[in-house]
């Protein structure tokens, strides 16, 4: 009997294996979009619109035209028409999607919308040229505040005349639960517009070879196998002759998931001039035009008994999803209503939303897109302790769920499973001390200081095995030297797919590490995979590489049973040599296995030679739920309104970690997103659609000094699939933000006052305490 793949003893996954593309990435060596050269390259720059809402009556180019070194000057009229089909597969082609034109057509929809675009020798002489481009324009009024959306006499899609894009409705309400409660606490809580702000703006460089209809594209993507499809279909070409090559991508968050319209218009752009096409995104046109994202109103309330046990949770919400959202939006807002109840004992549950539109930038992911849920759940599990006299750790023990409840399906049918909340949520208590920050915190009070702690407990789904994000592909191939490459979709954009690739591969063939590379986001050479989103690296490409290992080993074992004159049964693999169990003296390399198949196939007496193996995973497992609790304690100046972060502590399951190393560099990263966006981030715009923070000067990031160390616990509650390995990637995102505002609340409520408006900026914290007598 042959050895199976389930038998072998993982050697390098668990471990903190250095990560491979540090050396690279550290050294300056790294390979971004703008490292591409072409022979010939001309440079893509857009002309962008000043007017949030407004009719184009003209486009005069011919000043750009005149200046030396500018190509052309693409319009709508020479874009737009080109486009075939523009569907994303994250949504499906038959799903009934918002308008996405190209290029902006008869009326501009944001500030920053594209409006034309200039291809010229250098970017420095396209940007020149741009502001000789005259675009004759007639403001119109403008829709700034989404939350007027649906009664707005300023419609900013014609076919959506009261500006919801969609919404959806759970089951109503139990008004007589909510009635007859012992408590009902409701709030009404308002998440400020923040995005991604990747390190890598958005780029690409497209080159059409005419002679052969075939296109190459050099992009930062998340998804390079999703934008060579979308390329063909985009330009109505065979997807053979479309190529993405995806070498190193600084940041992505959920921004570079799909192709958006500045994307859309260098493809189609890329057959219409003489050479490769380049197009870089600075930093105000990200900060601009890149997209939105967290932008959310709604009223939330929650009903308990006498005990503090909930009997019923209710959301109902608005979120902003822009002028043109990316992808379709009404379905993935859903998930906001449909996990509100999180990971509690939750009896009943409603939930009720609209997207609407408004003339600000689209839409687009950013790491946890329903994040609104666990921001509001929890922001008013604290409320409810407050009202209730209660500590909330006391009703969070009351009411998560424990591992011995599962499978538990939440009341609006989601089936948790694998996972145990109570478990996160008790280490995260252990490791802060809880009794005895409650007693310094009364101390300091007394010293005229005001501290607070603040927790936050969720529950995401990881690794959702539907439409194309259910399968993923494994190519590995020993060559001729025994050394072994394995290729997946991947690629660097932080997540550290190449190093743990690289550990599953070595553990599944029983190689040494060192004697595995990696070979990603390359679509000639990579077999199809959905790329980074949804959480689904780990558990997706673990079970392609279990599976495509799985038949290379047993290739290997059947050439290597053959030299040595045993049966395949016998063979053991270990340190890139196979071995007979009972005799480890008896014998051969990878190297001798590999040179046999390669130049001696003749003497395998008629077994392949074939050391190379494909194939797709197709999970069977629908959602791999992991789980965390942050807290995070903080000192408030009540004087300036500065917090002061004290301790971050977060205790995750995301199963068994491949990499521990890699799980805490995500958890840490999203965790400083979040807590940005509890403090400092916000993407502001004025009554008239006007952005206000579209640099750094006034788009606030936070940096080290606003960071404490973050402290980690972890619980490893293996998951469904293969490994047991969950995702990782949004969690600290989704977490931290009401982490961070329970823990300013905290330290805020002796004076009566409760954000909840974010971001709680000092200036924010002051308003509400000058509008307090204390």
């Amino acid at each position: 009997m042959t050895e199976t793949v389930q038998s072998v003893t993982p050697r390098y996954a668990g471990t903190r294996a250095p990560r491979i593309e540090d050396k690279r990435l550290l050294t300056g060596h790294g390979t971004f979009v703008d490292d591409v050269q072409r022979p010939g390259m001309v440079h893509a720059c857009f002309v962008r619109s000043p007017f949030a809402r407004a009719t184009i009556n003209g486009i005069d180019a011919s000043a750009a035209l005149a200046l030396p070194g500018v190509h052309a000057v693409f319009t709508a009229a020479d874009l737009n028409p080109d486009v075939k089909e523009a569907w994303h597969a994250v949504a499906g082609k038959d799903i009934p999607d918002t308008p996405r034109p190209p290029l902006a057509e008869g009326e501009v929809k944001f500030v920053g919308d594209p409006v034309a675009l200039v291809i010229a020798d250098s970017r420095y002489l396209a940007e020149d040229a741009v502001d000789l481009v005259d675009v004759d324009y007639t403001p119109l009024p403008a829709l700034a505040d989404f939350r007027n959306a649906p009664d707005s006499d300023v419609v900013v899609h014609e076919a959506y005349p009261d500006n919801v894009a969609g919404g959806m409705g759970g089951a109503p309400p139990d008004e007589e639960v909510f009635a007859n409660a012992a408590h009902v606490v409701e709030e009404r809580i308002y998440q400020q517009m923040y995005v991604p702000v990747p390190m890598e703006t958005r780029g690409m460089v497209a080159e059409w070879t005419s002679t052969t209809g075939e296109l190459t594209v050099w992009a930062s993507t998340q998804t390079p196998h999703e934008l060579r499809a979308f390329a063909a279909r985009l330009l109505g070409i065979p997807a053979q002759g479309v190529r993405v090559i995806m070498r190193d991508t600084g940041g992505a968050f959920g921004q570079k998931v799909v192709p958006m319209r500045e994307d859309m218009c260098i493809l189609l752009a890329a057959r219409k001039v003489p050479a490769a096409l380049k197009w870089i995104e600075d930093r105000r046109e990200n900060l601009m035009s890149a997209g939105q994202s967290r932008h959310v109103d709604g009223k939330v309330r929650m009903a308990f008994d006498a005990d503090g046990k909930i009997l019923a949770a209710d959301i109902d919400f608005i979120q902003d999803v822009g002028s043109y959202p990316t992808p379709y939006p009404v379905l993935t807002t859903a998930a906001i209503g449909m996990f509100f109840p999180g990971p509690y004992r939750v009896p009943k549950a409603s939930f009720n939303y609209k997207t609407v539109f408004s003339n600000t930038p689209g839409l687009h992911a950013y790491r946890g897109p329903w994040q609104y849920e666990t921001l509001t759940r929890e922001m008013l599990l604290d409320c409810a302790a407050r009202k209730m006299g209660m500590d909330p750790v006391e009703v969070r023990r009351i009411n998560i769920l424990r591992g011995d409840e599962m499978p538990f399906f939440n009341p609006n049918g989601m089936p948790y499973d694998n996972c145990a909340p109570a478990d996160t949520f008790e280490q995260a208590v252990k490791i802060l001390d809880h009794e005895g920050f409650r007693k310094e915190q009364a101390e300091a009070l007394e010293e005229g200081r005001y501290l607070g702690l603040g927790f936050s407990a969720y529950i995401e789904p990881t690794g959702a095995a539907t439409g194309n994000l259910a399968t993923e592909g494994a190519t590995i191939r020993m060559e001729s030297t025994g050394k072994v490459n394995v290729y997946v979709n991947g690629g660097s954009a932080g997540n550290s797919i190449e190093t743990t690739v690289v550990q599953l591969t070595a553990d599944v063939l029983g190689a040494n590490i060192d004697d595995v590379s990696t070979i990603q986001g390359d679509t000639a050479v990579t077999p199809y995979g959905a790329g980074t989103q949804g959480s689904r690296s780990a558990p997706m490409t673990a079970g392609a590489v279990h599976e495509a290992g799985a038949i290379l080993r047993g290739q290997i074992i059947t050439i290597a049973a053959g030299m040595l004159g045993v049966e395949s049964a016998d063979i053991e693999l270990s340190d890139s040599r196979a071995a007979v169990r009972t005799d480890p003296d008896k014998s051969v390399s990878f190297a001798d296995i590999a040179y046999r198949s390669y130049y001696e196939p003749m003497m395998l007496g008629g077994v392949s030679p074939t050391l190379e193996a494909t194939a797709r995973f197709n999970s069977s497992a629908m959602i791999h739920w992991a789980n965390a609790t942050h807290v995070c304690t903080c000192e408030v100046d009540v004087e300036t309104g500065q917090v002061t972060l004290t301790r971050y502590i977060v205790s995750e399951d995301v199963g068994p970690m491949i990499n521990p190393n890699v799980v805490e560099g995500q958890v840490a990263g999203g965790t400083v997103q979040g807590i940005g966006g509890a403090l400092l981030e916000h993407l502001a715009y004025d009554d008239a659609g006007n952005p206000v923070a579209s640099t750094f000067v006034d788009y606030l990031l936070p940096t080290a000094t606003e960071v404490p160390p973050i402290e980690f616990g972890h619980v490893e509650i293996p998951g469904p699939g293969i490994g047991g390995y969950k995702g990782a990637g949004e969690g600290g995102a989704i977490g931290s933000p009401p982490a961070v505002i329970n823990a300013i609340n905290d330290a805020l409520a002796p004076l009566g006052v409760t954000v909840t408006q974010l971001p709680a900026s000092p200036a924010a914290i002051v308003a509400l305490l000058e509008g307090k007598d204390h």
